[in-house]
């Protein structure tokens, strides 16, 4: 979460732009195959993303732009807060649009958002998703509704209490085609929220260009976890309580429930194989020619300098200098291998006895004299340090 959050701030989203939230949740009875089918929710959120982002694109249109873009990160959420299993999305967009101005990039906000504008762009989201969901075969009808009977099998029981939260525990369940949409006519609950057969739309949550701390708030919400630790607390009475984040219109703060219970409710929320959880769409595509521009430039990092000056590389070999107040003698080196000899740690000179009287007490430790020469063809060796040394 954290890790993420801070990409997106220092490597993805444009610091002149705006952030907007737009949160889009399924009807109930979607959620249980839309949580399994990872192809069938990637289209819908595709056409979700392009139906917002169009918006954005006609409204800068209307203010003499063409040909401005916006562009958004969709994050899937698939739980609520009492771990209901609930596939929703969660759309940052950048509340407003670039366009290319004499070959440079300019930013344009988007200005006043009215309530009625996020009812129009729900009303044709939701259209463009059962117009696909038919031309795939994957709506049924009332038909099809009328020809079940039976109250399925076990796992798909469980799979419902996973949804709905009736009884425990909850499992997975398969569902071949998604239930047909019961007409509902477009509400609106409060500002910039509609909805519309069993849709939601929330775009009221914003943070602005000039407020880092913010738009770090909003990205961390986006990509938390389903579930944090410090709201899961073990009863004495084998259950466990789940704390709410908001309250319910009914006043509940908490939800208890069995060990078992839980442990499907995770399950359930666990992402299908193959399926991105975070994806980049508009200006902030990876295919997008604008991204590079667009991404904030990353600050040069002055060169590292030590008290004697500039390093060439790190852990780099660096000579004594010829400055030094009591050079020691030249140390031989060995022939073959062209490397020091190998000394230790008690045979090296310590800076309270003289140079010229420590050497020869260390080649005497080594078991040869300091003047004798340095044999040719003798057997390199590694010493209990690791260096290399020659063995006569």
């Amino acid at each position: 979460m954290n890790a993420t959050s801070a990409n997106l701030i220092e490597r993805v989203l444009p610091p002149e732009s705006g952030l907007r939230q737009w949160v889009l949740t399924f009807p109930f009875s979607w959620r249980r195959r839309l949580a399994q089918d990872g192809a069938m929710l990637g289209r819908l959120m595709r056409i979700a993303v392009e139906t917002v982002l169009t918006f954005y694109a006609a409204r800068a249109g209307e203010d003499g732009r063409p040909g401005a873009k916006s562009g958004a990160v969709t994050a899937e959420q698939r739980t609520s807060s009492d771990l209901r299993l609930n596939p929703h999305l969660h759309m940052i967009v950048l509340d407003g649009t670039w366009c290319e101005k004499a070959g440079e990039l300019a930013w344009e906000g988007l200005g006043h958002l009215r309530t009625s504008e996020v009812g129009e762009v729900l009303e044709r989201l939701v259209r463009r998703k059962e117009r696909h969901l038919r031309r795939s075969g994957q709506l049924r009808t009332l038909e099809d509704e009328r020809g079940e009977d039976g109250e399925g099998d076990p796992e798909g029981n469980l799979a419902a209490w996973a949804v709905f939260g009736q009884a425990p525990p909850a499992g997975p369940q398969w569902v071949s085609r998604l239930a047909p949409l019961e007409p509902r006519a477009l509400a609106y609950d409060k500002a910039l929220c509609a909805s519309l057969d069993g849709f939601t739309l929330h775009a009221a949550t914003r943070a602005g260009a000039l407020d880092p701390a913010g738009r770090e708030a909003l990205l961390r919400y986006v990509l938390r976890p389903p579930v944090a630790q410090e709201r899961v607390e073990q009863r004495g009475d084998g259950l466990v309580r789940i704390t709410l984040k908001k309250a319910y219109t009914d006043g509940t703060i908490a939800v208890d429930m069995d060990p078992l219970s839980l442990l499907c409710r995770l399950a359930t929320s666990v992402p299908p194989p193959r399926l991105h959880t975070v994806r980049y769409a508009g200006v902030l595509a990876p295919a997008s020619p604008w991204r590079s521009r667009l991404a904030p430039q990353p600050a040069q990092a002055p060169a590292a300098k030590d008290k004697r000056g500039t390093r060439g590389q790190a852990g780099a070999y660096r000579p004594r200098s010829s400055s030094c107040a009591t050079p020691g003698p030249s140390i031989p080196t060995c022939s073959p291998c062209s490397s020091m000899p190998s000394t230790s740690r008690s045979a090296r000179p310590t800076a309270s006895a003289p140079a010229a009287s420590t050497w020869p007490s260390a080649w005497a430790a080594m078991g040869r004299s300091a003047s004798s020469p340095a044999k040719s063809g003798s057997d390199v060796s590694r010493s209990s340090t690791g260096r290399a040394s020659c063995v006569p």
